[in-house]
C-alpha cells in the first residue's frame, strides 16, 4: 500500500477544505497540547464557522461533561457551543439511556470522575461509586466485608479516574462476577494520553485490572469504536462522504474514521511518530491525508 499524501501547499489545503462540510476534530494533539492552543487553530475554527462548516469536537476524554468541555474551549479563547462538544462521557450516557435502555430501578457503578456523573445525571441514570468519598478516599487496611454483590447495579462504567484504587476495583469486580446481567462498559481503552509535553497512563491502562479480574469483555464506547459515531449521527445529521476525521493518533482517531467509513487526516506533533507513516515498516492503519499541523490551514484565511 502506498503512503498517504502529505499536504503542504495552499492549493492542497484548499482542495481538501472545499471537499468537507463536517470536521470531526480530536482535541488533545490537534486543537491544543495541554494548556496551550496549537498555533493557527483559532483562526481555522473561526474561518470554518464563518463558512458554515459543521465542527464537532470528538474526544475520548471521559472525565469531562459537555459543559466542562465547552468551558475548556472558552478558557482557551476558542469558543464552542454545547452541540459542538461530544466526549466519551456523554456518548456513554447516551448509550446507557437510549441504546441499552438501562431500567430505572438499576444503577451504574462508576469508576470515573464528576464529569461522567454529570452526564449520567442529565439522563436521570442512578449511579454510585465515582466521586463518593466512601470509595474515593481509600486507605489500607482492606475491609473485605465492603465487597458485597448488589443486584441493583446494572452496569459498571469505567473511565479515566485519578482516584483509582483497590476498593473501586474490587467492588467493580464483585458486581460483575456475581451478576451475569451486569454489563461492563469502558468510555475508551486509550493506553496513554498526551499532556504537558509527554505521555501518561490513560483510561484503558487504569481499568485493565477490572477487565482482567472480572473476566468480562467490555463494551467500549469511545474511539475507535463505531458506537461513538452512532451516537454522534443520532444527534448530528451530516453526510459522511463530506466529513473528515482529524486526529493525531492512528489507533483511536484514524481507526475511528476508517471504522465509520469517513476520510481521515493525521496531524503530526502528537502521539504518532513520522516513521509509522513514512518509515521502512509503516503502520497498517493508513490515513487518507497527513499534514504537519491542523493550524497550518490558517493560511487559507489570508487573502491573496
Amino acid at each position: 500500500m502506498s503512503p498517504p499524501p502529505f499536504l503542504k501547499t495552499r492549493e492542497e489545503y484548499q482542495k481538501l477544505v472545499d471537499s468537507v462540510d463536517t470536521f470531526l476534530l480530536d482535541c488533545d494533539g490537534v486543537i491544543y497540547h495541554g494548556p496551550k492552543v496549537v498555533p493557527g487553530v483559532k483562526i481555522v475554527l473561526d474561518m470554518f464557522r464563518e463558512q458554515g462548516k459543521k465542527i464537532i469536537f470528538v474526544t475520548n476524554n471521559g472525565t469531562k461533561s459537555r459543559r466542562k468541555l465547552k468551558e475548556t474551549f472558552d478558557k482557551l479563547g476558542l469558543g464552542a457551543t454545547i452541540e459542538e462538544c461530544f466526549g466519551s462521557a456523554y456518548a456513554s450516557a447516551v448509550y446507557l439511556a437510549e441504546v441499552m435502555k438501562l431500567p430505572k430501578d438499576k444503577k451504574v457503578y462508576v469508576v470515573g470522575e464528576e464529569g461522567l456523573e454529570e452526564e449520567l445525571d442529565s439522563f436521570g441514570i442512578q449511579h454510585c461509586g465515582g466521586s463518593d468519598p466512601e470509595d474515593r478516599n481509600f486507605k489500607p487496611p482492606i475491609v473485605w466485608e465492603d465487597f458485597k454483590p448488589d443486584s441493583s447495579v446494572g452496569a459498571v462504567l469505567c473511565a479515566f479516574d485519578s482516584w483509582i484504587n483497590y476498593k473501586k476495583m474490587a467492588k467493580a469486580m464483585t458486581y460483575l462476577r456475581n451478576n451475569e446481567e451486569c454489563v461492563l462498559i469502558q468510555t475508551n481503552t486509550d493506553p496513554t494520553f498526551p499532556t504537558h509535553g509527554s505521555l501518561y497512563p490513560g483510561s484503558g491502562s487504569l481499568s485493565i485490572g477490572i477487565v482482567n479480574s472480572s473476566k468480562r469483555t467490555p463494551l467500549v464506547i469511545g474511539k475507535p469504536n463505531k458506537h461513538m459515531m452512532d451516537a454522534i449521527l443520532a444527534h448530528h445529521k451530516f453526510d459522511p462522504s463530506k466529513a473528515l476525521m482529524v486526529g493525531d493518533n492512528l489507533l483511536t482517531d484514524i481507526e475511528f474514521g476508517l471504522n465509520s467509513d469517513i476520510r481521515t487526516l493525521l496531524v503530526m506533533g502528537g502521539v504518532t511518530p513520522r516513521d509509522q507513516i513514512y518509515g521502512e515498516n509503516p503502520s497498517k492503519t493508513v490515513p487518507t491525508f497527513v499534514m504537519e499541523s491542523f493550524g497550518d490551514l490558517a493560511v487559507l484565511a489570508d487573502k491573496e
